[in-house]
């Protein structure tokens, strides 16, 4: 997405669907949530509120299961804290009702704001309020000076980032090896086309009335 405040962003949508955004913002004006990103000392906890958050909001649901695991929590706060420091990443919490409902990973770059993971209480859901609106309205923040030229979506092809009229661009990765580990990064190359190969034979088998094999 361009960089551009919220109001820009919902500017570029249709007229009806533009109106819909805005009623969702009041509500949550209404409802009184609030958000605020959180100190350096205090990352180490948002994080694992975090992903706690991250596996409520998906209980009983297919989710990542690398993200339920400690070394995923170990991870993320080993990377993110420096991140932050850096001035690389914010942690934005948001509050309703004195209590932590959402807490949101923004990634940051010279060039760009990237919204990359986030966990939130089913119980904004139940009091009517759109998460992802409420997510873009955080993370536009850091765009909306013009200090970075796009509002990243990251990597997904989620059918509600599809609303933001976002322009695709295709993931591109530069893999660089030493000549000693270059024949073993040529195999793992080699290895995953093949898989990828062998996903776009089974799904153009399949929609040509194959079926489940």
């Amino acid at each position: 997405l361009p960089a551009a405040s919220m109001e820009e962003l919902v500017g570029r949508l249709p007229s009806s669907k533009a109106q819909r955004v805005r009623a969702k913002l009041r509500k949550l004006t209404a409802l009184g949530v609030e958000q605020r990103d959180v100190g350096l000392d205090e990352v180490d906890a948002a994080l694992r509120r975090l992903l706690e958050l991250h596996q409520l909001q998906w209980q009983g649901r297919k989710v990542t299961t690398e993200h339920l695991q400690e070394r995923f929590a170990e991870h993320l706060v080993r990377s993110v804290v420096p991140m932050v420091r850096s001035g690389d990443a914010v942690v934005t919490e948001f509050r309703l009702d004195d209590m932590v409902v959402a807490v949101d990973l923004t990634l940051l770059s010279p060039r760009l704001a990237g919204g990359y993971l986030y966990g939130a209480h089913p119980r904004l859901r139940e009091r009517k309020a759109d998460v992802a609106v409420m997510l873009l309205n955080a993370c536009s923040r850091h765009t909306e000076a013009g200090v970075r030229g796009t509002l990243s979506l990251l990597r997904g092809d989620e059918p509600y980032k599809r609303h933001w009229r976002p322009e695709p661009v295709v993931n591109q990765r530069l893999l660089l090896a030493r000549r000693f580990t270059a024949p073993l990064m040529s195999a793992v190359v080699c290895d995953v086309a093949a898989r990828r190969r062998g996903k776009e034979l089974l799904r153009s088998w399949r929609e040509r009335g194959g079926g489940r094999p």
